[in-house]
């Protein structure tokens, strides 16, 4: 018997039905050992020993791998292709070896990079051992993450109250989102003119052209600064006569992009699908692990964490003959194209993403597929094909055109592309982050030198320049692929921690740095200046790649690091948090006082005007205070602008005649009517706050006074007589009746929601009680069989809504609902959520059995109280009995690894949740 290891249940599935009853394929469920979140895990005074200890959650899976292997001959680790998978192999290796599981077993290493029976059963001809090379880089960055992570994160908590952690390169990625906020914020507008004629042909052909010189002068698209300029040369263009100078034409040639990688997937899936890279991975997973065809599993795509652009000699044919069949063999190149990475270090994939059969055309596996399955396939079909097609054959044109106004000349031109060989832009154009209008895609009509035109139009425009973009998901990733900063598999990750955290939020596609996030960023900045730039981050990740190639000692490479980055903490541990916020104060005063529009000063306090505003640190973070607290007590939070740091008036109020203003509050913007002047002692302004998807800069007055009558009254309940009224609370709108609550739906409006809607809201919420379910425990939707955990069912929780099966339960993404998740992607975020070791065990399953306690001594029940403890002081003065001493004897864990001598702790303290804290 042979014991094949792999990493999830249905992969093992998959793969077992390849392999045959002489095979028996088992899943590790992921990792199944880690560095304990708690301090002493890696030791940098013992060469950077590390203790590991098993999942509780693998314990179970390791010990039936044990027991598999008692009749088998042969240990098969067939874990993923990358550096991860190399690492779970070998602490599978581990565990098994601490068991003494293994004997005269003969152990290979195996990977293929397709879920195929061909890959699988040829992989199985080729093994190998375990690479050390791989194991030591994963253990350098596992050792690199940690040591930030319980090291920086500690300092951050003491020294910056409300900031959670931070991460050896999402530290990095975040500071690219905040400087680019710090761009914007600094940057000054500047005004700019265009004049565009358009003009005609002898023949009646409009087309536009572009002023770009005057009286023997080039005019650069910012030359023309003011009003008086733009009027001055368009009434000599209005008196000019046009003739064309010249035209040029040249030939060119647009060649197609390499198929994808990781990172190249995740940035077109953005622009073109406006999936989260995070959601991408998991698609990719399901496509990579496969689906059933033919009575048969069958992988669809490659592996799907590389950086490698080069695929396989065969696919390349395949994909030849599937554009000869669909286009005709004008499209097929003469010679097969290969192409070559751009990635420093390329060493963690193999093949680029691509199907693994050409011939399975998108339109024949949308009806197996789910929506997104099916669009994320389409898309890397055609990147593929698209990329051994022939090139685009393209002819651009410029045409110079002369303006003559009495003496002065003036110079225009056009420029225009025709294609004339369509080429691989038959089946794919890659996607732009940002939209802009393409002049040279326009064609130009027929010209010839010479020829005289005539003026139709001419419009002339007043521009400012615009700050630089925020980065979309798929920009950041691009950009922190261009400076070396992560690898495929942990851009997903990164920029999720970034969101779950707080430290950024997604706003219509675009990244937006949270307070959170700058105030992190500026205290690395001041205090950890090195360990967040660029090129440092970059050339550590080079170190770190050389180990996976055998050039360097990951020990060298930690102790490198370890020494320069200790002696950083060292140097804050006695500054006070008053000098780190005085800092900051100054590092972030563009962002947090933006110019007055009176033009005053920027840190007068608002309510006391004695006062001067400045940085503080509370519980939740920081915020902007007055200095004469506690007599003054004026707070906000950190604002990104004006608009919303300061307060605005949107209007009087026609009942009170009191003005309606915007506020900012330490807990987020509000409206309020009225000022505490106009209100009677001990009475408070009217408040209302305004809903997290409004933005206060779009609050208008009509809106704002919307607000400020919530709650209102429906009407009266018709069975009980008492008011139903409406409001928005803190998980947002609602209808209340007596002590009822329900929440609106889709489609409701808190504003305009009637009385019978409200009534059927109340009644369905009464029915199904005050845990949202009809009768007794939510059965859930059933949607399908999980391939080994059995019936999948989408059910509603507490804290939202969850597929369940076998007692392991996963939350819904938000960019799925329980309406429209499949069974696909339901069985995916299980198979992940367990392979984390999430989930619970099901009933029935078998408990730890109860410790012994320790027997009492009897106490008389007729005796006083002051007899009774002194029988149990009597009681406790007896030696302790034999089950107690037993039950304390200390008991060997085969779960860490053998070490001379106890890791010592960090040199700073950390709270558990610190290892979290991952690059």
């Amino acid at each position: 018997m042979n014991i094949v290891i792999v990493e999830s249940p249905a992969k093992a599935k998959t793969i077992n039905k390849y392999l045959g009853a002489s095979y028996e394929v088992l899943a590790s469920f992921g990792h199944v050992r880690d560095l304990p979140a708690k301090n002493g895990s890696v030791d940098p005074d013992a060469n950077f020993q590390m203790i590991w200890e098993i999942d509780p959650k693998a314990a179970g899976r390791l010990n039936d791998i044990a027991k598999a292997l008692k009749g088998a001959d042969r240990l098969i680790l067939a874990t993923d292709p990358d550096r991860e998978g190399e690492a779970i192999s070998w602490h599978v290796l581990e565990v098994l070896k601490e068991k003494r599981a293994l004997k005269d077993h003969k152990i290979e290493r195996v990977v293929f990079n397709a879920i195929t029976k061909q890959a699988v059963t040829d992989a199985m001809k080729s093994p190998r051992q375990i690479d050390g090379a791989l194991v030591d880089a994963y253990m350098a960055r596992r050792a690199l993450d940690y040591l930030v992570g319980f090291t920086l994160s500690p300092v951050l908590w003491r020294k910056l109250p409300g900031a959670r952690s931070a991460g050896r390169v999402q530290s990095v990625a975040l500071r690219l989102v905040c400087d680019r906020e710090l761009e914007i914020e600094k940057f000054v507008p500047r005004e700019y003119w265009s004049l565009v004629a358009t003009l005609t042909t002898p023949r009646g052909d409009t087309f536009e052209a572009r002023l770009v010189g005057a009286d023997g002068k080039k005019i650069q698209r910012l030359d023309i600064g003011t009003g008086a300029e733009a009027e001055d040369l368009k009434k000599a263009i209005e008196a000019a006569n046009f003739t064309v100078s010249t035209v040029e034409a040249k030939p060119a040639r647009r060649n197609p992009q390499a198929p994808f990688t990781t990172s190249t997937l995740q940035q077109e899936a953005s622009r073109k699908l406006g999936f989260a890279p995070a959601h991408t991975m998991r698609i990719a997973q399901r496509l990579y692990e496969g689906i059933d065809i033919g009575g048969e599993t069958t992988g669809l795509i490659t592996y799907m964490r590389t950086d490698g652009v080069q695929i396989d000699g065969s696919a390349i044919t395949q994909a030849r003959k599937v554009i000869g069949e669909d286009y005709g063999n004008a499209y097929v190149p003469e010679a097969p194209r290969q192409y070559q990475t751009k990635a420093k270090n390329a060493q963690e994939a193999h093949e680029a993403i691509r199907p693994t059969d050409m011939s399975r055309r998108p339109t024949e596996m949308r009806r197996r597929l789910d929506t997104d399955q099916a669009k994320l396939y389409e898309l890397i079909w055609i990147r593929t094909i698209a990329s051994q097609m022939e090139s685009a054959e393209l002819e651009r044109t410029t045409v110079d055109i002369s303006a003559k106004a009495g003496s002065r000349v003036l110079d225009l031109r056009a420029s225009g592309q025709v294609v004339k060989f369509d080429g691989f832009l038959a089946l794919y154009q890659e996607g732009k982050d940002d939209d802009a209008d393409d002049e040279d895609s326009r064609r130009l009509p027929a010209m010839s030198q010479g020829e005289a035109l005539k003026r139709q139009d001419l419009a002339v425009t007043q521009h400012f320049t615009e700050p630089p973009p925020r980065f979309s998901e798929a920009s950041l990733v691009k950009r922190m692929e261009e400076l070396g900063i992560g690898r495929p598999s942990t851009y997903a990750s990164i920029l999720q921690v970034l969101k779950d955290r707080g430290y950024v939020k997604l706003d219509k596609k675009r990244l937006h740095g949270e307070d959170k996030g700058r105030v992190v960023v500026a205290f690395l900045e001041n205090f950890f200046a090195r360990y967040v730039e660029y090129d440092f981050t970059a050339n550590l990740e080079e170190q770190l790649d050389r180990i996976s190639n055998n050039e360097i000692s990951w020990q060298q490479v930690l102790k490198d690091f370890w020494t320069g980055f200790a002696g950083a903490v060292n140097d804050i541990k006695d500054i006070r948090v008053s000098e780190v916020l005085d800092a900051l104060d100054d590092m972030l005063g563009p962002h947090i006082y933006p110019p007055r529009a009176d033009g005053g000063d920027v840190r007068q306090c608002p309510t006391c005007g004695t006062g001067k505003l400045n940085l503080k640190a509370g519980k939740f973070g920081a915020f902007v205070g007055c200095s004469n607290y506690p007599e003054c007590r004026y707070t906000r939070p950190l604002a990104a602008d004006s608009e919303a740091s300061a307060d605005r008036v949107l209007g009087k109020d026609p009942a009170t005649d009191l003005d309606v203003t915007v506020k900012a509050g330490r807990f987020g913007p509000y409206i309020q009517l009225g000022e505490q002047k106009d209100y009677a002692e001990g009475e408070k302004p009217r408040r209302a706050g305004i809903p997290k998807n409004m933005s206060p800069g779009d609050m208008e007055l009509e809106l704002a006074l919307k607000l400020l009558s919530l709650p209102r009254e429906i009407g009266k309940h018709p069975e009980t007589g008492e008011p139903i009224t409406a409001g928005i609370g803190r998980f947002g709108p609602f209808v209340r009746h007596e002590k009822t609550y329900a929440s609106l739906e889709a489609g409701d409006e808190v504003f305009d929601i009637g009385l019978n809607r409200a009534v059927t809201l109340i009644a369905e919420k009464i029915l199904k009680g005050p845990s949202g379910r009809r009768f007794g425990a939510d059965p859930g939707k059933p949607i399908g069989e999980h391939p080994s955990l059995g019936g999948v069912a989408v059910k509603n929780g507490r804290y939202g809504a969850y597929v369940t099966a076998g007692g392991v339960n996963a939350t819904i993404p938000s960019d799925k609902t329980p309406d429209t998740i499949t069974l696909a992607e339901a069985i995916a975020l299980i198979d992940e959520r367990a392979a984390k070791g999430g989930g619970k065990p099901k009933r029935g399953a078998k408990k730890a059995a109860p410790k012994k306690k320790a027997a009492k001594a009897p106490v008389d029940p007729d005796a006083p109280k002051p007899a009774k403890k002194a029988a149990v002081k009597k009681a406790a003065a007896k030696p302790k009995s034999e089950a107690v001493s037993k039950a304390r004897a200390p008991v060997a864990s085969a779960a860490k690894t053998s070490a001379a001598k106890p890791a010592a702790a960090p040199k700073t303290p950390a709270k558990k949740s610190a290892g979290k804290a991952r690059g």
